[in-house]
Parts: C-alpha cells; structure tokens; sequence
C-alpha cells in the first residue's frame, strides 16, 4: 500500500510516496513563483499551486503500482486567504502568511476589539500573517472583491478541493485563521460577525486524519489512479512535521528550522499563556499545542549565504567556525518583522557588536546563533507556564546542519533528537493519509511506529553556561531597539 503526503510550501510543492512501513520510495518537488506586489506584501497564484501538484503527483506515481495507492493528505503552509467566487473562481491572488500588510486591522482587532475578547473567542490574539485581519483587509481595500466571495479556504484546503471537491479544513490550520474558537473546536459566531462573514463561507471542519471525500473521477483517471482514493484532511504544516517527528501525545516537542522557525509542544490539554506570546492551536493528533513562531529562521542563513556571500556552499562556510560561545557579535533575525514572542510586523533585521576583527565567520556563526536565540525566546515563554521539556525533535532544511544542531542544543540546554525522515510535514501528511485509510488506529500510534531517531545532539554543560550568558544580553537588544523600528 502506498501513501501520499504533499507539502505544499511557500517556494515549493514536495510530494512523498510511503509504503505502509514508514518508508519512503519517492520524493518529487515542484517550484512556483512567489509575488512581492507591493513592499511587505507576499502572494501566490492557488493556480499554480493546483497545476504544480498535479505535475508532482504524476511524476510521484509514475513508476510505482498505481493499484496499491490508498491515500492522499496534506501539509501546508498556514493562514494563506484563498478566496473563490460562486463559480469556484479564484478572486485574487491567495494573501500568504508572510504578508506584512495587515498592520491596521491587527491594531484594530487587539486594541479596539481587544486582545482579552480575542483570546477568549479564539485562544490567540491578532498577528500580521493571520487569515481574520487579511479579511477585515480585503472588506475595506477591494470590497467588490470581498462582496463575491462564496467560499474562504486555506491554501492546502485548496488543494483537497480542486481534487476531492470537498469544501473542508482541519482543526490544526484552521486554529490559525483567528476565526476558531479552538478550545471548543467551532468557529467562532463573535469572530465571523467582526469580519463580516458567515458561517456558509467557511469550510466544513475535521480532524486531521478524517477522510473528507475520494479523488474526482476525472482526475483519478487522468493520473491512472483508482477511484477510491481518499483524501485525507491533513494538517497545518508545523502540525503535520510534528506528526513527522513523532511529537504528539504529552509533552513532545519538536523545533523546525525551515524558511520559519517554529517551537512546538504538544499537549492533551488545552492551555494559553498570559500574554499570549505563544499560538493556542488544535493539534493534528487530537489534543492541542503550544507554538512559537518567528517569521525567518532558515530564511535568515539563506539570506546571508545567497544575497551577501554570493555563494551556494551553505556546508563550507560553517567549516571554519570553532569558537562557539564566544562570539561577540549578535543577529537579530527579524527579517521580514517578528511574531513569537514579539507581534512585531516593523521589527529589522540587525548585527550587532561588530569591530575591526570581525571575521566572516564570526558572521555567520552570528545569523546561526541569533535563529537560535529567537527559538530561545519561545521556550521562555512556555517555562513561564510550567512547560519546560527536556529534549526536542528538529527538523526542516536547517536541521541538515551538525553546528545548528549543536548551537540549538546548547542554547537551549536540551537534548537535539534528529530522526531518519527529515521531510517533516510531508511525512507527517503521508502518515495521516495511513490513519485515515485505516491501516494504523491513530495519530500516536503510527508516529510512534514509523517514526525513528538516528542521532542526538547533547548540550554541552559549558557551552550551556556561555550561551546563558550571550542569551541574556540578546534578549536585551529588542526592547533597546523597538522605537527605532
């Protein structure tokens, strides 16, 4: 039997064949174009998206026995606002997650609405990148555009749509959307009537592992695959990478180190922190998770490395770099604005600490550390609650790296597990497609069964102490610089 799990990311579509026995026969990716309109602005064409995955989904299938395809699910990158008309037409170019332009509504919703009423409707307060605030956007910038929407959906919900027909979403992602009463898992009737909408335009709600529908006849055909393969629901894609790594249940936890980095514990019970610092969500596995997301993290070391350097060898800039723990020059990884813990859309990207013996590698051990320190944060806020595990999973194209792995480690003076898929919500979407087919009776148990640790980073007692000490005086570079920003 074989699984799918597409991971429909922000540069790219990467699709994943596993057998029932956790492993994987084949990977194929697919790039599409990313628009930057306006400074700030970030967008996509869910056209693009659909044809790139139908491309990747017959490359994916070619060679293998097409019979023995059982399922298919998702990860996808959260709180994209992919609006259709009555005719299922795409009205304008999906508004992404790293879009900046919301500043006003967000203001609007914490300050006028009011954060207290926020987090009692949806557990979370406003950020930049959610959907809510991209609405209230498009209602008071494009209002005939809002007056045609019919149906309002999340990227990877795009997809189960064009291929199932299914107007769907999933508790995890949909936490997201600041739409969802996540406690209570229904969508909120007060957060609707802020944005003007109704229930009728919202997708119908599963959990992550849920069959929402079969392919449609026509594409089943077109790709030579049986009529009964179920589309799953998925999971946002920092919940389907937990699945991929096995944290779910109590206490797991699970750093991702992609174009965003993300802090991830999941919990049985439902929980928010004060300020809200850290997201409230629905987890894929049934229960709920505590998330700390900073908008650059991999993104951070991609820049530095393609736009400054102007070199493709990621591996041979960190060979030199020896001197952990001593480096005096800081990187605050605020690229395109912070959200955990800040919500800052107008925080920037700084070094900090420089002189005349300032080396390239000391640099880039500085981008490496500042991502690190930006994690750090995060798991503050979470041992400000009472949670405070000891050991975390990794994963995403940064986790690729020994010395990241070993900074993180120490940095956050907990044990680094990294496990043999490092394809993260694409493997987590494929097992989901597993437990919606049947073959394993739930979330926990296929992640626990499928998924394996190759190797662990321990913290280095003394580099913990001299990380102790760089960490305190980063957390101090923020609030110094806030008014400048």
């Amino acid at each position: 039997m074989f699984f799918i799990g597409v991971d429909l990311g922000t540069s790219a579509v990467k699709l994943l064949l596993m057998d029932e026995n956790g492993k994987i026969h084949k990977i194929v990716s697919k790039e599409y174009p990313l628009y930057f309109p306006h400074p700030g602005w970030s967008e996509q064409r869910p056209e693009d998206w659909f044809e790139q995955s139908m491309a990747g989904l017959e490359e994916l299938t070619a060679e293998c026995d097409k019979s023995q395809v059982r399922g298919i699910s998702f990860g996808g990158q959260m709180h994209g606002l992919v609006a259709l008309d009555k005719d299922d037409r795409v009205i304008r170019p999906a508004i992404l997650w790293n879009d900046g332009r919301t500043g006003k509504q967000v203001e609007y919703l914490n300050q006028t609405i009011g954060k207290d009423k926020l987090s009692r409707y949806t557990a979370n307060i406003a950020f930049a990148g959610f959907t809510a605030p991209k609405i209230l956007w498009m209602k008071e910038n494009e209002p005939e555009n809002f007056e045609r929407i019919t149906k309002i959906m999340l990227p990877k919900d795009y997809l189960a749509y064009m291929l199932s027909g299914t107007f769907c979403t999933e508790y995890s992602d949909a936490s997201g959307m600041l739409l969802l009463d996540v406690e209570h898992k229904r969508w909120s009737k007060e957060m609707l009537d802020i944005c003007g909408i109704t229930e009728a335009q919202l997708p119908k709600l599963y959990e992550s592992w849920e069959p929402v529908g079969t392919l449609k006849a026509e594409i089943a055909e077109g790709l030579g695959l049986p009529a009964d393969v179920k589309i799953i629901a998925g999971a946002g894609d920092n919940a389907a990478a937990a699945v991929g790594t096995a944290t779910v249940g109590d206490g797991g936890c699970n750093i991702s180190l992609g174009t965003s980095g993300t802090l991830f514990i999941s919990s049985e019970k439902f929980g928010v922190d004060a300020n809200n610092a850290l997201h409230s969500f629905a987890h894929a596995d049934g229960h709920y998770h505590l998330m700390g997301c900073m908008l650059s993290a991999a993104s951070c070391n991609k820049w530095w490395m393609d736009e400054i350097l102007k070199t493709a060898d990621y591996a041979g800039e960190q060979k030199g770099i020896d001197k952990l723990g001593e480096n005096q020059v800081f990187w605050l990884p605020y690229l395109m604005g912070e959200r955990s813990p800040h919500n800052d859309p107008d925080a920037r990207a700084a070094f900090i600490g420089m002189s005349m013996d300032t080396t390239r590698e000391d640099m880039t051990l500085a981008v490496l550390e500042g991502v690190a320190f930006g994690l750090r944060d995060s798991l503050e806020v979470a041992r400000s609650i009472g949670v405070d595990p000891k050991r975390t999973k990794i994963c995403g194209g940064g986790a690729k790296s020994p010395l990241w792995r070993k900074i993180i480690a120490s940095v956050m003076n907990m044990k680094v597990d990294l496990i043999e898929s490092e394809e993260g919500p694409g493997y987590g979407a494929a097992i989901l497609a597993a437990v919606g087919c049947g073959v394993y009776a739930s979330v926990e148990e296929a992640a626990e069964k499928l998924v394996k640790v190759v190797r662990t980073e321990e913290p280095d007692p003394e580099l913990v102490q001299k990380y102790e000490e760089k960490y305190q005086k980063f957390r101090k570079f923020y609030p110094a610089l806030k008014d400048l920003f």
